[in-house]
């Protein structure tokens, strides 16, 4: 029989995938849609690599889980590694298919320069010095993704890299709690994406006074108590402030109906969270 539905979903993390499409939105608004109407196909090329990025660390940590997390899909018994492997396997091929189709070559080639990001995060880069560098080049090259690699996507994509560096680090401190240096940092780096990004107009700075205030909010708890419970909050906080960082991007560029698009999977993704950890 094939593994139940629920222990997929939460073996994916399917609802955090919500985080994922405004990256390539957020690319193709900064180049001036390069691929129209093909940008949707795009995001779903991006959901299936983010998809199988969590697949595959499931899949790698599932000794580590066995101890620190046992109530995951693989060390629960409800999904076995094969099939973990399996699906991380399907859902790369799919989404680099999916890239393929959409944007030719040029997004292929970012696709696949993903894609080896994710499985080199996964299973060799993540507990060295260099993990969160590759998670932040993991998210930058799925917002140029959107853009077929062109430059003009590269401060968005730096933007969102930038973000995502620094909940990675923090994350790294999600068992066993930190000191409050480590949140500080995170909240300091979440200040200055705020104020680098918010150069806009006036729903590009409420979206990114959302980011600002939720992500920081979360993270300003972590420093006053840096306990475990409040790290993952933080980094919690921080994987849904992708969403309002997005669309403040997007809205900068003047295209407000994708920007409120963007938007409109906040509320959503957090509510979904409390039934389907992101982390």
């Amino acid at each position: 029989m094939g593994a139940p539905v629920k222990a997929l979903v939460e073996l994916v993390r399917a609802p955090a995938a919500l985080t994922v499409p405004g990256d390539v939105v957020a690319g193709a608004a900064a180049a001036g849609w390069p691929f129209g109407r093909r940008t949707l196909a795009l995001t779903g090329a991006s959901v299936c690599l983010y998809w199988a990025g969590m697949a595959l660390n499931d899949y790698a940590d599932r000794d580590l889980d066995a101890v620190e997390r046992p109530e995951r899909p693989i060390p629960s018994g409800r999904i076995t590694p094969e099939t973990a492997l399996g699906v991380a396997t399907a859902l790369t091929a799919g989404g680099l298919g999916l890239a393929a189709a959409a944007g030719g070559r040029r997004a292929l080639r970012v696709a696949a320069g993903l894609a080896a990001t994710v499985w080199a995060y996964d299973f060799v880069l993540k507990k060295t010095v260099l993990g969160p560098a590759a998670m932040a080049a993991a998210r930058a090259l799925d917002v140029l993704l959107g853009a077929g690699g062109t430059k003009a996507a590269l401060p968005a994509a730096l933007t969102v890299g930038t973000h995502t560096y620094a909940v990675t680090t923090l994350s790294r401190s999600e068992v066993d709690g930190a000191t409050p240096a480590l949140p500080a940092a995170a909240l300091a780096a979440t200040a200055g994406v705020g104020v680098v990004a918010g150069r806009g107009g006036l729903l590009s700075s409420a979206l990114l006074g959302t980011y600002v205030v939720t992500t920081g909010g979360a993270q300003y708890d972590a420093v006053r108590d840096p306990a475990a419970r409040k790290i993952r909050r933080a980094v919690g906080a921080g994987i849904h402030g992708m969403i309002p960082l997005q669309a403040g991007l997007i809205a900068r560029t003047g295209a407000w109906r994708p920007a409120l698009a963007v938007a409109a999977a906040f509320p959503l993704a957090r509510v979904l969270s409390r039934k389907v950890s992101p982390t």
